[in-house]
């Protein structure tokens, strides 16, 4: 597909993230609005709000735009979803009959503020991307090899919806129990080894009741969109904590999303497959579209003072060995209830050269390897003051489907006990 034109002059710029393609789901407020849902489209957003109480944009029985969240508009089902992104791109078409209504609907994208695009049900962490299973097996047991249900499942572990957040929000180096190699006892403290974990959040769509299981095609169609994801990570919080039931504090602490959901609609023409399989996947896991997308990443470091970040890694969504459809299939199989709004993590998405590594766990090889920033600092870990910036765009033919940065700063720890 080519570039939609829309009459919005700045949507039709092959440098923007949102194009007439793309109409990516957000909320947003400014000083005289209070937080409501919008659509981005070139470097103005849609006041959803506005435009469905004049009539423009009604694709329900019911208000859909009343609240500051897109649940809703997930929970009315794949109809209204399709309906919806119809009317948007009608009404955002150039040529259209709407346009003088519409451009009374419009903000300015510059100094609003962004808020979490839906509340977050539940949120699942998975480790789903192959080299980076390999390296963590290289770094941690001395050999790449990986765990012996690894290219049968999706593993993953659940995680805490509450400590989500959107891209903006500063991150608070955590404290916690580790143990140095060489100590009888654990002690306390702010982590030493904290990272990042470059991620495609999937953002489910629609409810499943409890006991019963979804197939993979069933999963594609009930994920609504999808956002660029950073699992903060506490290396030697976890280190000391996972074995044997997993992650547990080392990851609680935060984690980031992109604030525009593109929807999965948008992203439909960048499908691709999944890697050949080692073994053959157990056939409830068999689906009958390509499970991933071809959305090139990037990972940017900034140290507090320095004029311009340092780009330290660039990957591909493509690299994942497990789709989001198969990982929410495997979630649901055993039973479990989904509900519209939860959150499912890709895993670190890490390429074969050094270069694709989506966590500076890899990049610095446990920080034996530490790399150099343009302003000529190394790093092997995060030190406070560390702005990390996450990037994603699928790229078609003079245009490209953009998520917005997914940034966040890393603060020192809080003092504890407290004060």
């Amino acid at each position: 597909m080519t570039l939609l034109k829309s009459w919005v002059a700045s949507a039709n710029s092959a440098e923007t993230d949102f194009p007439l393609n793309n109409l990516p789901y957000g909320v947003f407020s400014t000083d005289d609005l209070d937080p409501r849902c919008g659509v981005a489209i070139g470097d103005m957003i849609l006041d959803c709000r506005a435009a469905e109480e004049a009539g423009l944009l009604v694709v329900a029985d019911e208000p859909l735009f009343d609240v500051p969240f897109w649940n809703e508009v997930m929970e009315d089902g794949s109809e209204t979803w399709a309906k919806l992104r119809a009317r948007l791109t009608a009404i955002l078409a150039a040529g259209s009959e709407d346009e003088a209504a519409a451009k009374d609907m419009l903000v300015a994208r510059e100094g609003v503020e962004l808020h979490m695009p839906c509340l977050v049900a539940e949120y699942t962490d998975f480790y789903a991307g192959r080299q980076h299973a390999q390296n963590m097996g290289a770094i941690l047991r001395g050999s790449p090899s990986l765990p012996a249900n690894w290219l049968h499942i999706p593993i993953g572990y659940n995680g805490r919806a509450s400590s989500v957040v959107v891209s903006g929000t500063d991150i608070h180096r955590p404290n916690g129990q580790t143990k140095a190699p060489d100590a009888e006892m654990p002690s306390f403290g702010p982590s030493k080894r904290l990272d990042i974990e470059l991620e495609m959040g999937a953002i489910v769509g629609k409810s499943t009741d409890l006991g019963q299981p979804i197939t993979v095609d069933e999963a594609d169609d009930m994920i609504f969109g999808y956002v660029l994801l950073n699992d903060w990570s506490a290396r030697d919080i976890q280190g000391w904590e996972y074995q044997p039931l997993g992650p547990f504090q080392g990851k609680a602490f935060g984690t980031t999303i992109s604030p525009w959901i593109v929807t999965a609609a948008a992203l439909e023409d960048f499908r691709a497959p999944t890697p050949e399989r080692d073994f053959t996947l157990l056939p409830y896991l068999n689906g009958s579209k390509d499970g991933l997308y071809d959305i090139e990443l990037e990972v940017l470091m900034q140290p507090e003072g320095a004029a311009k970040a340092t780009s330290i890694a660039k990957t591909n969504y493509n690299r994942m060995y497990y789709s989001a459809a198969e990982q929410l299939c495997h979630h649901a199989i055993g039973g479990c209830a989904m509900t519209a709004g939860d959150l499912l993590g890709s895993g670190t998405i890490s390429g074969a050269d050094k270069s694709e590594y989506g966590s500076l766990m890899e990049l610095s090889w446990a920080g034996k390897e530490p790399f150099t920033l343009d302003t000529g600092e190394t790093r092997g870990f995060l030190e406070d003051g560390d702005t990390m910036t996450l990037r994603g765009a699928a790229k078609g033919d003079g245009y490209k489907i953009g998520f917005g940065d997914c940034v966040g700063k890393i603060l020192p720890a809080v003092t504890w006990p407290a004060k």
